[in-house]
């Protein structure tokens, strides 16, 4: 039996893992919407730092582990699309001995050297010749239907022509990027900013955020472009080589990218990294990397791939680009959680592909770290982000004005002392989370967005505002807001002072919204560590919030995706009144607390464990998955003992013949099937 200090730090690392995979999940999906918050850096960062804790303790390194992922979930305002072949992902390298690891890992006769754009994924799909569907990554499965758009875009080819070498095939996927030249990002931010318009942040949220809008003759405007780089399933067409292929969709007229090279050694390829680091801006399009690709597609196969990347390639990330600035102030912002983060004001200064004002500094540990005074000249790094990091100050030119930053004792928003939430935290919190101004419009903006409630018509500004001009004290009363109380506001009025269309469609969003489903109102309460995962597992399994806030918080703990650390910030959350009178107004209001049960799946698999393995035809991952958690069952990722059953699809591979030699049950797609409707019984033959 485990010691109590086995347990405490066994704790103790859960609840570290839950942090930061947290932390990933939320970066990554702003990464893939173009609303990135932090520096490719940092995330990657991030994301070593959660690999390296899964590789010291391999306990933790669950099946839906960040690690184990590919892009974000889709948006869910737009059609799904599901790829007939998987979109992996790429693992990354920073330097030239980890370059060289995978190389000695990773023989090959031939490598194709490829310059990695700084754009958006994207997935083509013809039938016969013809555009039969565009997509986004999304998840790498389910990505978002962007055909419309994808048709304005002039490199994409409706038709694809044939030659006599290349023929065009019955079907094939193409894999591509979507980008936007840094010049044409120049002319475009310059018009935008004669017509009074925001410019956009950088190239690679400025082709995202295309990709996505509702007006095709709108994305005609972003002078998208496209490259391809890769292909997935296809019929009548077997290339032998990575580099035949591209060939083959250059005589399509598929456009290509002009920088890749084909080399044979090793040597080669640290010389084309070297050479790139040294011409990054040379380049039609953004970069920040050197991805490198075995070249033939035999041993491509051969290798074979991880859950999230192919073992195939690698991507050499280059360091982040950094220029010099001067330091005009410190300032304080306060999240939806209480959490100050110090920013960095300053004279704006353009680097790799936008202007910069501002710049995160983390914390104050982090402030006093890196030694940066008001005044300094600082140097920054961005590689395409919104917000740039200071790395710190140029100390030779300092001439003595320079003054030493003071974190504040008071929140700058409602005046409560500062403290940190337990001792030894660097992050410092208000403490005021009922009344904290800076908070409740941060919280109302949150569960306003698309992983929550939806509310389109409620964002940051709309938010600060309902609480600045006292038209809402909490969130509680968000659903009852009435033209009348909106009157006050000065974003959803007319100079008349009469309720504006935004504010009509604000009321009319929230009306909408009180028939969301019961995993979004909970995400929507901002209870910490329990985000959409964990909110839907939740909400399968109790199908009502009494039912969920009455539960033992050991019972909670069972549920698959929650875990010890977020029963017990549920348990506590709905222990403070305040937060209690919330889920209640918003009850009285008309705000769905229950799911409906009437086509609620039978709970055919309660009880029962069960791997999905392979490809099958009826049944993506993530829908054979969401079929066995619905009927009650856990969803595993790995074989073990207590597996009950194993589904077996095409190109199984190691699980199947775990489950084989440990006597588990294994079924085909229609023993699956079976399963799913009738239970054990109909299959224990």
């Amino acid at each position: 039996m485990a010691s109590v200090t086995d347990k405490t730090e066994m704790s103790d690392l859960q609840r570290q893992w839950s942090e930061l995979a947290d932390e990933v999940r939320h970066h990554r999906e702003l990464y893939y919407k173009g609303e990135p918050t932090i520096p490719d850096a940092d995330f990657d960062a991030l994301f070593q730092q959660l690999q390296a804790l899964e590789a010291e303790h391999p306990e933790l390194a669950v099946p839906d582990s960040p690690t184990m992922e590919v892009g974000a979930p889709v948006d869910a305002a737009l059609p799904d699309i599901e790829h007939l072949e998987r979109m992996m992902s790429l693992d990354n390298v920073f330097d030239a001995a980890e370059l060289q690891d995978w190389l000695d890992r990773t023989p090959a006769q031939t490598y194709l050297t490829e310059l990695k754009i700084d754009g958006a994924s994207i997935d083509l799909v013809y039938r016969d010749g013809e555009l039969a569907t565009a997509a986004t990554r999304g998840d790498g499965r389910v990505g978002e239907d962007i055909t419309t758009n994808a048709k304005v875009i002039a490199d994409i080819p409706h038709r694809l022509t044939g030659t006599a070498e290349y023929p065009v095939p019955a079907l094939v996927e193409i894999r591509g990027e979507v980008y936007m030249t840094p010049e044409d990002f120049a002319e475009i931010n310059a018009e935008r900013a004669e017509e009074g318009k925001p410019t956009f942040a950088n190239p690679r949220n400025s082709a995202a955020g295309g990709l996505r809008m509702k007006n095709p003759e709108d994305v005609k405007k972003r002078r998208l472009r496209m490259v391809s780089h890769g292909i997935g399933a296809r019929e009548g067409f077997e290339p032998a080589s990575q580099f035949d292929a591209y060939k083959a969709l250059e005589a399509w007229g598929l456009p290509v990218s002009q920088y890749t090279e084909r080399v044979h050694t090793a040597v080669e390829v640290q010389e084309r990294v070297s050479y790139w680091a040294d011409h990054r801006h040379d380049a039609v399009f953004e970069m920040d990397g050197l991805v490198v690709k075995v070249d033939d597609l035999a041993s491509q196969r051969q290798l074979g791939a991880t859950s999230r990347a192919p073992r195939w390639a690698i991507a050499y990330k280059y360091p982040p680009e950094e220029v010099t600035t001067k330091l005009i102030d410190i300032q304080v912002g306060v999240g939806r959680t209480g959490r100050v983060t110090p920013y960095a004001v300053m004279e704006p200064v353009f680097v790799s592909g936008s202007t910069v004002s501002m710049a995160t500094l983390h914390n104050q540990t982090e402030v006093k770290r890196k030694g940066v005074r008001i005044g300094d000249t600082v140097v920054i790094r961005k590689a395409g982000e919104i917000i740039p990091e200071v790395l710190g100050p140029v100390a030779e030119k300092r001439d003595g004005t320079e003054v030493e930053w003071q974190f504040p004792k008071d929140c700058p928003s409602c005046g409560t002392t500062l403290a940190p939430q337990k001792e030894g935290d660097a992050d410092w919190r208000c403490p005021n989370t009922q009344s904290c101004p800076a908070q409740l419009s941060a919280r109302l903006e949150y569960l306003a967005g698309r992983g929550a409630f939806d509310i389109e018509a409620l964002g940051e500004k709309g938010a600060l505002d309902l609480i600045t001009s006292g038209v809402l004290t909490d969130e509680s009363d968000l659903f009852n807001l009435t033209e009348e109380e909106l009157e006050k506001s000065a974003v959803y009025t007319t100079k008349a002072g009469k309720v504006n269309a935004s504010g009509k469609k604000l009321l009319k969003n929230l009306d909408q919204a009180k028939q969301a489903d019961l995993w979004r109102v909970i995400v929507a309460l901002s209870i910490r560590h329990v985000g959409p995962t964990a909110a839907r597992a939740l909400a399968s399994r109790y199908g009502a919030l009494p039912a969920l806030i009455d539960a033992p918080v050991e019972h909670l703990a069972e549920t698959d995706g929650v875990g010890s650390i977020s029963a017990q910030a549920l348990k506590d959350w709905f222990a403070v009144e305040w937060h209690r009178n919330i889920v209640d107004k918003w009850a009285a209001a008309g705000v769905r607390m229950e799911d409906d049960q009437s086509d609620k799946a039978p709970q055919t698999l309660e009880g029962l464990t069960v791997v999905v393995t392979g490809t099958l035809e009826n049944f993506s991952r993530d829908s054979a998955k969401e079929a066995i958690i619905s009927r009650g069952g856990k969803a595993a990722g790995s074989v073990s003992k207590k597996t009950d059953f194993v589904v077996a699809g095409a190109n199984a591979g190691s699980k199947a013949e775990k489950a084989e030699a440990l006597g588990v049950p294994i079924l085909d797609e229609d023993g699956f099937t079976e399963l799913l409707e009738k239970g054990p019984e109909a299959v224990q033959s």
